[in-house]
């Protein structure tokens, strides 16, 4: 129970223990999906379009919530995604996927700058240089 609990407020849902799935929202069922991933401290997470479901603002706060999760316990973060902006602002580094069967076509380094924040990060000339670059790699 403790190692639940500690995984809730983790994500911010410490409030939210004695609800029923249909009781929350979208956006905090997802939250509590990356809860129940970190709940035994893994080093590595897999994520398969984890924020697909979800609003866009909601998408925005799970994004920035994964960023702090990460940071604070360390973890690598093996994200799926077809969205390219997600995947420039969350990760260190972006592999191009492509052909069939699919392989890596490419590895990009993302060197934007820590911490990333929504708005000022997805302003920066380099944010777009890099977004163009995987786009030209798919």
């Amino acid at each position: 129970e403790r190692t639940a609990r500690e995984a809730l407020a983790e994500v911010g849902l410490s409030d939210s223990t004695g609800h029923y799935p249909w009781q929350l929202s979208g956006g905090m069922q997802q939250r509590v999906a990356i809860a129940r991933a970190l709940a035994y401290r893994p080093a590595v997470v897999v994520m398969d379009e984890p924020f697909a479901s979800v609003d866009a603002q909601t998408r925005a706060d799970l994004e920035d919530l994964l960023l702090r999760v990460r940071e604070h316990l360390g973890i690598t973060v093996l994200l799926v995604t077809h969205d390219i902006d997600e995947a420039v602002y969350l990760s260190d580094r972006v592999l191009a996927l492509g052909g069939k069967p699919a392989g890596i076509r490419s590895l990009l380094t993302v060197d934007l700058p820590a911490p990333r924040e929504q708005v000022a990060t997805k302003s920066l000339p380099r944010f777009a240089e890099l977004r163009s670059q995987v786009y030209r790699l798919i």
